[in-house]
């Protein structure tokens, strides 16, 4: 069975659709739920009234808020092959609900980490408010996991599409632990470079457009061995080199 391209098209137009609409609230950022204000309340720095200072001011359910349109916007169009394969397996009655299914289960990985995540940065803001020093520690720390061995373990997992039943409760309850299974592996995969942004006083927009830029071009990469290496994805690179050259030569 193949999968016609039309559906390829609608699957691929309503995940990268939802996508920029989470990036353009990102963006427009209201109730600054992608910034972190504060100030400490005396010179000798950390305190609890710093802290509850700090929460109410970014509350942490408005933190949490903005790290889901984070992850909708940078993750959701890694997608898009998960989608095309659950669709390929299913009936066609069951095709949509199977893919929410599998995107709620995804989403729900990454908002359980999203709490540990936005509880560290709300803890080095409190240390070091408006600071770089966090996010460069993050970033060596991304450089390092991006040549590991581990990290390519999750990338080569990421690659798995599991056989899903197809009827009933069963295909649903496949579809969800895949989602599950695949935002592990993700997780695992782009931890660092997901907190990464979050943690810069300024320039935070520009660094999660290079993150999620780089986040789907080692999704598009083949399965490689576990082991370190310097590890550059270019084939997302050649594709729009390739296509760019295309669409001159056509022009020309």
């Amino acid at each position: 069975m193949i999968l016609s391209g039309t559906d390829r098209f609608k699957i691929g137009f309503v995940i990268i659709w939802i996508s920029l609409v989470a990036w353009l609230l990102l963006l427009v950022n209201p109730g600054h739920i992608m910034t972190m204000e504060h100030c400490h309340i005396s010179a000798a720095g950390p305190s609890a009234a710093s802290l509850k200072m700090l929460l109410q001011m970014n509350p942490f359910s408005s933190q949490l808020t903005g790290w889901g349109l984070m992850v909708i916007a940078m993750m959701l169009p890694k997608l898009i092959v998960p989608v095309q394969a659950i669709y390929l397996q299913s009936l066609r009655r069951y095709r949509l609900i199977c893919s929410v299914w599998f995107v709620l289960g995804y989403l729900t990985v990454w908002m359980t980490a999203g709490v540990f995540m936005v509880g560290i940065i709300i803890g080095l803001n409190l240390l070091m408010p408006g600071s770089y020093l966090p996010a460069l520690g993050v970033l060596t720390i991304a450089v390092v996991w991006q040549f590991s061995p581990v990290k390519q373990k999750f990338l080569n997992l990421s690659h798995d599409h599991y056989a899903l039943r197809a009827f009933g409760w069963d295909a649903y309850r496949d579809s969800l632990e895949f989602g599950v299974k695949h935002g592990l592996w993700c997780v695992g995969s782009g931890w660092a470079l997901m907190l990464f942004p979050m943690l810069l006083p300024q320039g935070h927009n520009l660094a999660m457009i290079a993150v999620t830029y780089l986040m789907i071009a080692e999704h598009l990469e083949l399965p490689a061995a576990k082991v370190w290496r310097i590890r550059f994805p270019v084939k997302l690179l050649k594709y729009t080199l390739a296509r760019t050259q295309m669409k001159w030569q056509g022009l020309g």
